[in-house]
Parts: structure tokens; C-alpha cells; sequence
């Protein structure tokens, strides 16, 4: 058989299948790859997408809302006046060659015992 024999079958609603219908086509299309992987990727990202963006003017809002600072307290911040040289020159004065390594409570110990501990040792060494 050759494919001039195949056209013949294949056009006559006798001698073969007939052509596919609407519903056996749009089943072909959903059991594609296209179909089964991309769109429900297309529609996550765009969602997440739009999600997202939700989700930051959510949080901008909240940052607007409280943002906001009290004047009493604008006003005090005004008047702290801290800068750069200031804070040298505070620098210079102190002594840094002189100090000591203070060791923290671990996790375990209590931290108000140990302070109590350390002091007693530094009124001892003091006395």
C-alpha cells in the first residue's frame, strides 16, 4: 500500500476513522507538556507575582502607620547634638591600653550568680 492508497481510506467516513471531533482534540491538547507543565507554571508565577506584591504594600502600609515619630520626641533628638569629633575626642581620653577580659555566664550557670561571684572577687581585691 502505498500513501496515495492511505489518502483514499482515510477521507471516506467507510474505509477508516473519521476525522477527529472538537472533544478528542482538546483532550490531545491537555495531555500535552505544554499544557501539563507550562501553564500551571505561567499561573504560578504571575500569581506569586501579584501575591507578592500584596504582600509589600501590606508591609509599607504598616511602616507608614507606624512609623510616624512623636514631635516631643522629635524635638529632643533635635537637640542631641552628638557628631563625629565628639565622640574622638571621647575616644582619646579613655585609656585602652588598660583592660580586662570579663568572661560571660554561659548558658548553664545563672548570670546573677555569677555577678555576685565576680563582685566578691573584685571587693576582695580591692581590700
Amino acid at each position: 500500500m502505498g500513501p496515495a492508497s492511505r489518502r483514499k481510506r482515510c477521507g471516506r467516513a467507510g474505509g477508516g476513522r473519521a476525522p477527529p471531533g472538537p472533544m478528542e482534540r482538546l483532550r490531545k491538547l491537555c495531555r500535552g507538556r505544554t499544557v501539563t507543565f507550562g501553564v500551571p507554571l505561567l499561573l504560578y508565577l504571575i500569581g506569586g507575582s501579584f501575591g507578592l506584591r500584596e504582600f509589600a504594600q501590606i508591609r509599607y502600609d504598616v511602616h507608614r502607620l507606624h512609623g510616624k515619630v512623636d514631635p516631643a520626641l522629635k524635638e529632643k533628638l533635635k537637640q542631641n547634638t552628638v557628631t563625629l569629633e565628639s565622640e574622638y575626642e571621647k575616644l582619646e581620653k579613655s585609656d585602652l591600653d588598660n583592660w580586662e577580659n570579663i568572661r560571660g555566664p554561659r548558658l548553664w550557670e545563672d548570670s546573677r550568680a555569677v555577678q555576685k561571684q565576680r563582685r566578691e572577687a573584685a571587693r576582695l581585691k580591692t581590700e
